[in-house]
């Protein structure tokens, strides 16, 4: 009776942990950039290739940070690996995981949230099972439900995170148990975020929505040339992430953070659109789309791609998630928009379609994929974006069998 009472209060405890630990990632964020990115330049309007001077900065002071306190965030699939042969998490790392997590995305890493928040969340339930005297199978169940919360809170999507953690053959908890923790945890987590947002202050919004989706027989005609196009982004990801992994590794630590700020910075000074994890650009891009020309699109969709992977493994950690949906959607709008050009209601089909494809390929998980894109996309889009994430998703298990990972 004891231990009945305590999972619940673990979960609940777990998922409001996970949404006021993203809130105040948010504000941070959204603090710190306002400070790096518009205070400082009014205090210094004149100075010359102030992106490059920044980012190589910050470039260098990860490095430091990370060559002091430890190669802090690690991404999802790691965090989880160490809890399962280690049934623990360091939480004593709680801190430098955060700030870790914190520094690449205010200096304009081209990176998503969600990588750092897993392990911090991970880190903080582990925390939390040593202090309720959980045994060790329990923490690392219970650990894997706060990752998965984490990724739902930080998506707001509630099935995404437990479709993505849990389809790894790491089955968590069984039947209706699993079911009901994760509910509470789930719904602790967003209503703890709701009522910061709320009531504190508003954060970030996550991925802008796109309007509904109407087709003709044209765009079901472009089904296929859609999809080819967003799995070829798709695989460009896997082949240039395995490139920079080996750019890695001949380069020594703080010197790599600083290449990659460096780089970064000069390719922010001719294409800003490529800094950050791109929910502000992608509300942009929605509303604005028919005013770019198509080639531009379809190129900024495989720099991002590029961009991404060398921040990543160059040491501006974060994750790949929201950088791959605005590469996927730049690169739908732009095929779109070549093959129709006087007719731009054809883009947000397209978007879909090409997002479906680099998504399956990538992630492998099309019941995820689906979940996951629901964060921009209406629910009538799930008629084009299911069999396009499964399909996308089988043909890359024949190609790249062994690449396949979670993404954040």
């Amino acid at each position: 009776m004891k231990m009945k009472i305590k999972l619940p209060v673990f979960c609940a405890f777990t998922g409001a942990a996970a949404g006021l630990i993203f809130w105040l990632f948010l504000f941070l964020i959204e603090r710190g950039t306002f400070l790096v990115w518009e205070m400082l330049p009014g205090f210094c309007p004149d100075i010359p290739f102030y992106p490059v001077i920044i980012c190589a900065a910050g470039g260098l002071l990860i490095g430091i940070f990370r060559k002091f306190t430890g190669d802090y965030p690690e991404d999802m699939m790691t965090v989880l690996k160490r809890l399962k042969t280690e049934k623990t998490y360091p939480y004593r790392a709680l801190p430098v995981i955060f700030i870790g997590a914190l520094l690449p995305l205010i200096f304009g890493s081209s990176v998503g949230p969600e990588a750092g928040m897993v392990g911090v969340i991970v880190a903080l339930c582990c925390l939390a099972a040593d202090m309720m005297k959980f045994a060790k199978k329990e923490s690392e169940d219970f650990s894997r439900i706060g990752a998965a919360v984490s990724l739902s809170v930080i998506f707001r999507s509630p099935l995404f995170g437990i479709l993505d953690v849990e389809d790894d053959g790491e089955k968590s908890l069984t039947g209706t148990t699993k079911i009901i923790l994760y509910c509470i945890a789930t719904g602790a987590g967003f209503g703890c975020f709701w009522l910061l947002n709320t009531y504190i202050e508003k954060v970030s919004e996550a991925f802008p929505s796109f309007a509904a989706i109407s087709t003709d027989r044209s765009d079901y005609i472009c089904f296929v040339p859609y999809l080819i196009c967003g799995m070829l982004l798709g695989i460009f990801f896997e082949l240039t992430e395995k490139a920079f992994e080996k750019a890695a590794h001949a380069l020594p630590a703080i010197i790599k953070e600083t290449v990659a700020g460096l780089i970064l910075g000069i390719t922010a000074c001719f294409l800003p659109v490529i800094m950050f994890s791109g929910e502000e650009q992608m509300g942009v891009l929605i509303t604005d789309y028919a005013r770019y020309a198509p080639l531009a699109m379809i190129g900024i969709a495989f720099l991002k791609i590029i961009m991404t992977n060398l921040c990543i493994n160059l040491g501006l950690k974060g994750g790949h998630f929201f950088p791959l949906i605005f590469a996927a959607v730049c690169l739908g709008y732009g095929v779109s928009l070549l093959i129709f050009p006087l007719d731009a209601s054809h883009a947000n089909f397209a978007a879909a379609v090409a997002a479906s494809g680099t998504l399956g390929i990538s992630m492998k998980k099309p019941l995820a994929v689906s979940m996951l894109l629901l964060l921009c996309f209406p629910a009538g889009a799930l008629l084009w974006i299911v069999p396009a994430s499964a399909l996308s998703a089988w043909i890359g298990m024949k190609l790249m069998p062994s690449s396949k990972k979670d993404p954040s």
